[in-house]
């Protein structure tokens, strides 16, 4: 069963196409804008891990600037962000990098919350 939009039409998951089979990783990071009577967004930005020697195996602090500085580019109001406990999420230069951001919202997920987990709570769902 399709979960759909009191506003709008079921949502579609993004399809993204990638050619030159066993050129290496793509990593995305992104996430999604809703505004109140707008459509929803998805913001992203994709990077190419090649597997060399000494390359970084996941988005930098640096990568998540980027892609909240388009964020905000983009929406052009503030922004509440729902992070989980990913070690760069939680790292000083990042804590450092929302600090000084402007607009800018975050809220942290529990590392564990067992009435978020329905597959391990007991009784009706």
């Amino acid at each position: 069963m399709t979960p759909r939009c009191a506003s709008g039409p079921a949502p579609v998951a993004p399809v993204v196409t990638v050619s030159g089979s066993g050129s290496g990783t793509v990593m995305i990071a992104g996430l999604i804008a809703i505004k109140p009577d707008r459509t929803l967004r998805l913001i992203y930005r994709i990077r190419l891990r090649r597997g060399r020697k000494g390359e970084r195996k996941s988005s930098s602090e640096t990568d998540y600037a980027a892609l909240l500085g388009a964020a905000h580019q983009q929406l052009g109001s503030p922004i509440v962000l729902v992070w989980d406990n990913l070690n760069t999420h939680l790292s000083a230069r990042m804590r450092e990098l929302v600090e000084r951001r402007a607009g800018l919202t975050v809220i942290r997920l529990p590392s564990y919350a067992l009435e978020l987990n329905r597959s391990r709570r007991s009784g009706p769902i």
